[in-house]
């Protein structure tokens, strides 16, 4: 995963105020690092990225991790080693970075209406990078028509209540002959997005819908031999292998899961389909976050050095997992809770324990996708917790 070791005073959580050092070989707890600091741990990551490529291929679908999860190209050429297909992204500016680290393809999964971002897609299309996005209306097929390429396009699929794509089939054909008639595109195949549904059923109909749209396309004429079919977050991707693997005959199925190249300690550990699925692997959470009590003010309440600006609060907060005290001792973080973060302060509540201004914390995190863009550079840990590798990422 190396691409640098270097850091220096920018790098938040290493200590280096003397010029960039090299902290491969460093335990976490030798002076090297300061508080907070996120950590991933590699035998995590290994274990998580085998277990998805294990996955996907018994099933006969190709993987397209969503980089916006990391961000980082350690990680990323991690994954693609491991045999990705290609990988995913949010933005135009994303693609950009994932182009100049040197990946072959790459899947927008979004509309794309900027006529800057448009002409690059083209020029580098044109000059042999394999690059995709999604439209789901005729302004965003016309925004894209006559810019040059070819510009590969998929139609993409929504539903009611959900992000982008149309709402319904007679759309989606709609939208998918306009791309055929534009100028400079070539429809490549269909989208979609389940993450957004809240249960199964609603799952499954929405996915059977998309399934019936690509027929549907098919029938009509306007999609190639082999079109690409992609969908698959990181909470049901179980159900888009069910209700999907019919086209795998016909089509290339992709799946963008990207939380569960790290999973965590909160949300997906309660929605991975490995939960419904416990035959089929399991995912093991890569992320935590050290931080520092800096204060026991009053009975029953304790304040870590750790904020918004260095966790995740978005989709539950941090989980206080382990107690490391100034003698070096661990504990269990037993009747330890977060309550609520401010930008550099966690409050918690303590029962049944005491906590003392030193005490280090280790937290799980809740939702990965919002826990890497806050660190610029992150150490990679063997199991004893010394560094081995330094992530740096690309937001």
């Amino acid at each position: 995963m190396t691409i640098d070791m270097t850091v220096d005073w920018r790098s938040k959580g290493f200590w280096a105020p003397d010029g960039p050092v090299d902290p491969r070989g460093l335990g976490l707890f030798d002076g090297g690092f300061t508080w907070p600091l996120l950590v991933v741990r590699r035998a995590a990551v290994e274990a998580n990225i085998a277990t998805m490529a294990a996955y996907s291929g018994r099933h006969g679908f190709d993987l397209a991790p969503h980089a916006k999860t990391t961000m980082a190209p350690g990680l990323l050429a991690a994954q693609t080693a491991a045999g990705a297909w290609g990988l995913t992204v949010a933005t135009p500016n994303q693609a950009l970075v994932l182009r100049r680290l040197g990946i072959d393809r790459v899947l927008i999964a979004n509309e794309v209406l900027d006529r800057t971002a448009l002409r690059w897609l083209a020029a580098e299309s044109a000059a042999g990078w394999e690059a995709y996005f999604q439209v789901d209306s005729p302004a965003g097929v016309a925004a894209a028509a006559g810019t040059g390429g070819p510009l590969r396009v998929l139609v993409e699929l929504g539903h009611d209540g959900g992000r982008t794509g149309v709402r319904g089939l007679d759309e989606l054909e709609a939208v998918a002959r306009a791309v055929v008639a534009a100028p400079g595109l070539e429809l490549a195949g269909v989208a979609g997005y389940e993450g957004q549904l809240r249960d199964q059923d609603a799952v499954d109909a929405y996915l059977d819908q998309l399934a019936e749209g690509v027929h549907r396309l098919v029938a009509a004429g306007l999609l190639p031999g082999r079109p690409i079919v992609a969908a698959g977050g990181s909470a049901w991707f179980d159900r888009v292998v069910d209700r999907l693997g019919g086209l795998r005959e016909t089509a290339r199925l992709i799946l963008r899961s990207g939380a569960t190249v790290s999973h965590d300690d909160g949300f997906y550990r309660e929605r991975t389909p490995f939960n419904r699925v416990p035959g089929e692997g399991s995912l093991a959470a890569a992320l935590e976050i050290w931080a520092q009590v800096i204060s026991a003010p009053e009975p029953g309440l304790a304040i870590a050095g750790m904020g918004k600006r260095d966790a995740p609060f978005d989709e539950g907060l941090p989980e206080p997992r382990e107690l490391r005290r100034a003698d070096g001792r661990i504990e269990p973080a037993t009747g330890v809770r977060v309550t609520k973060l401010n930008d550099h302060h966690t409050y918690l509540t303590v029962e049944g324990t005491t906590l003392t201004p030193g005490d280090l914390i280790r937290f799980g995190i809740s939702h990965p996708c919002t826990a890497f863009d806050k660190w610029r550079d992150i150490p990679v840990v063997d199991e004893d917790r010394r560094v081995v590798d330094v992530l740096h990422t690309y937001f």
